[in-house]
């Protein structure tokens, strides 16, 4: 009988613990719920915008909205000196061919580049899918253009062949969408398009896909009660097939970017420099102008290697992730400059990868005595690493931290480069690594390199 009780008390415990863990439609309910730790190792992901305005591939991905919304002079005159008068924004989804894009191409470009997730756009402003959606009746990439299901296969590919996360972004709303405009028209009084369009496309891809990132946008113009949100964030929380894994952003409403969701973007390109109290990420672009791909781009728009790399050191430091973009063309393919960024990535983290994935922040981000040195800290079982990113080698052989107290412990390393280096304490703290003459050709990487130390007090 003791047993026996024992065994009721254990189920109904298990059963009060599972029911405390269910989330309710409130933000005060779901932001309570913990992140997944792997999001917060992963460090650097992916950005993929690819959709019917790669086509004009002129402007931007806003390409519909600036020729019919907007009328950008530069635009309009585009459409005007090279297409027939009667052309429609529609005509362009015949051109989105796809021919060349080979999805396993792309996850070995992504796996060189050493990002840990992808997010993939499944459907911007414009409202086309680049899945075959119930739910965009010929507006999806299966009923015209490609005739392809780009998200499923991209999601194959990534997961046959890397161990990369795959997630997809969404957009809330659509530009020229008749019961989204009519719900706006009624000052978002009425849902209809939430109701038939906007949620049955969320609870597809997830269903469909599993992604484990769902990025949410294109919500700014409504508030979350009218996009219901949080309804759909209690099932994503708790029913679905990702409800463990998955993570979103914060893009849920008017108000919410920066105060409910997941992880925080607050803005595009977002890169605040200084240490933030919530998980953040810093969506940017690796095209200084475009989220799209643009054919007159100049190499002078895309940002180097140097650049990405200040970035990324930066925003790691703060302890967020960052999401770079490229934007593949309409026949599918990543373009040189593109490619080339992302490998460029891949083999400096394949060198200082230690001081980046599962890392956090540490006590101070900017070193006080070099600015362009970046703090990272990582616990091992026995010791305490950290790592200072020196965005410039030093040209008096002599790297002066001012952040590090060292001890009669402290070792300090270069990643890459075998043996340990030698310094000197500073009588108010700090310390001087003494730099060895290496060899041009035995760098252990061409930018920003990475200095380790374990053993101090601070």
């Amino acid at each position: 009988m003791a047993d026996s009780k024992l065994f009721v008390f254990i189920v109904l415990a298990l059963f009060s613990l599972s029911a405390c863990t269910k989330y309710q439609p409130t933000w005060e309910s779901l932001d309570t719920r913990p992140i997944p730790g792997w999001y917060d190792d992963v460090k650097l992901g992916i950005f993929i915008h690819w959709g019917v305005f790669s086509v004009p591939s002129f402007s931007s991905e806003w390409f519909w909205w600036n020729w019919k919304g907007m009328s950008l002079p530069g635009v309009v005159e585009f459409m005007e000196e090279n297409f027939r008068p009667d052309f429609t924004y529609a005509d362009f989804a015949s051109m989105f061919t796809t021919e060349f894009f080979v999805p396993e191409e792309w996850a070995e470009i992504f796996k060189a580049s050493g990002a840990r997730y992808v997010v993939l756009t499944s459907k911007h402003h414009e409202g086309f899918t680049n899945w075959p959606s119930k739910y965009s009746f010929n507006w999806n990439s299966n009923a015209t253009g490609p005739n392809r299901d780009l998200v499923g296969e991209l999601a194959n590919a990534i997961r046959d062949k890397t161990d990369i996360k795959f997630g997809l972004y969404h957009s809330m709303f659509e530009w020229f969408n008749p019961l989204y405009l009519q719900d706006k028209a009624n000052n978002f009084s009425t849902n209809n398009f939430v109701q038939n369009k906007n949620l049955p496309e969320l609870f597809e891809i997830v269903e469909k896909y599993k992604p484990e990132v769902v990025w949410s946008d294109g919500d700014w113009e409504a508030p979350d009660t009218y996009w219901k949100s949080t309804q759909y964030l209690s099932w994503l929380y708790n029913e679905s097939p990702v409800k463990d894994t998955v993570v979103v952003n914060d893009r849920w409403g008017s108000k919410c970017a920066c105060h409910h969701g997941g992880f925080y973007t607050c803005g595009d390109r977002f890169n605040p420099g200084v240490l933030q109290k919530h998980k953040w990420e810093n969506a940017m672009t690796i095209d200084k102008y475009s989220w799209g791909f643009r054919r007159n781009a100049r190499l002078a728009d895309f940002l180097t290697i140097e650049e990405l790399l200040k970035t990324f050191v930066g925003t790691v430091s703060c302890g967020g992730n960052m999401l770079m973009n490229i934007g593949p063309t309409h026949d599918g393919r990543i373009a040189p400059i593109f490619e080339e960024r992302l490998r460029q990535m891949g083999s400096w983290l394949n060198v200082n990868g230690e001081g980046i994935y599962g890392t956090r922040p540490w006590s101070h981000q900017n070193d006080t005595a070099t600015s362009d040195v970046w703090y990272t800290m990582k616990k091992f079982p026995h010791v305490t690493a950290v790592y200072a990113v020196a965005l410039q080698w030093p040209d008096t052989g002599v790297l002066k931290l001012g952040a590090p107290t060292a001890t009669s412990a402290t070792v300090v390393s270069l990643l890459g480069y075998p043996g340990n280096l030698n310094y000197t304490r500073g009588s108010a703290g700090g310390l001087s690594i003494q730099i060895p003459p290496i060899p041009f050709n035995k760098m252990p990487c061409d930018w920003a390199w990475t200095f380790k130390m374990t053993g101090l007090s601070n």
